[in-house]
């Protein structure tokens, strides 16, 4: 394939779904990731499709080792990795899931996908001011988990910024504020509407197409490996 490749964990919905719309009208070949949703990720490939881009899906649950094996040999090639799915707010979740997902397999996914990098690719590392700030600034006790864990995802990718130079590979990560209209803000507001309320009073949330715009970006940007984009949230940053 001549166009680029770009894998997106977590893309039949929400985020990293309007990230494949906005990446893949940038002229890329999308291949979307979803764990269960075949049929929404599949019309989301068919909406990019229909609008002339190119798209596949390939599904896999990204803690799951041999599942990421079997989808990255149906992938081949790969330009950039945007590690997009995240979890650890699921009902019935246990309390090592968080970790797992955001940390665990963020790694696990990259070491897979070292081998059909090419050089001169990509990874982007999607997480939120909450996470990207730990331990400087509050989270919410309901978020706690998931930030505490996105922010070691985030570290131990970082970690690796010297061999993933060696190998001509890149890292971006993009950081948002609370995305309005997101799973994670919905089930915030069940349980601490509260922190959700606090984070309106700096000011009007990202919308889910602002931050998809700035993962798309983050895709094609001549930036510094370990370069960090920040979307909303401007208190975050002074």
């Amino acid at each position: 394939m001549d166009k680029r490749v770009v894998l997106i964990t977590g893309a039949s919905r929400g985020i990293g779904a309007e990230a494949a719309r906005q990446i893949a009208a940038g002229g890329s070949h999308v291949v979307l990731n979803y764990r269960e949703k075949r049929k929404r990720a599949q019309a989301i490939a068919d909406e990019i499709t229909a609008a002339g881009g190119s798209a596949d899906v390939v599904g896999a649950d990204v803690t799951d080792t041999v599942a990421v094996e079997a989808m990255l040999d149906q992938i081949g090639k790969l330009d950039v990795l945007v590690l997009n799915a995240s979890g650890g707010l699921e009902l019935g979740a246990g309390p090592d899931y968080a970790m797992s997902i955001n940390r665990d397999a963020q790694v696990r996914l990259v070491d897979l996908a070292l081998p059909k990098l090419v050089d001169g690719g990509r990874i982007v590392f999607v997480t939120s001011h909450q996470a990207h700030f730990h331990g400087r600034k509050p989270v919410p006790a309901d978020y706690e988990p998931i930030a505490a864990s996105k922010r070691a995802g985030e570290d131990a990718l970082r970690a690796r910024l010297p061999e993933l130079a060696e190998r001509g590979i890149t890292l971006v990560v993009v950081s948002g504020d609370m995305i309005e209209g997101t799973i994670i803000v919905r089930l915030l507001e069940r349980r601490n509407p509260g922190a959700v309320d606090a984070r309106r009073e700096h000011g009007d949330l990202p919308t889910v197409e602002e931050f998809a715009v700035a993962i798309a970006d983050a895709v094609n940007s001549p930036v510094e490996s370990g370069h960090t984009v920040y979307v909303g949230g401007g208190d975050y940053l002074n």
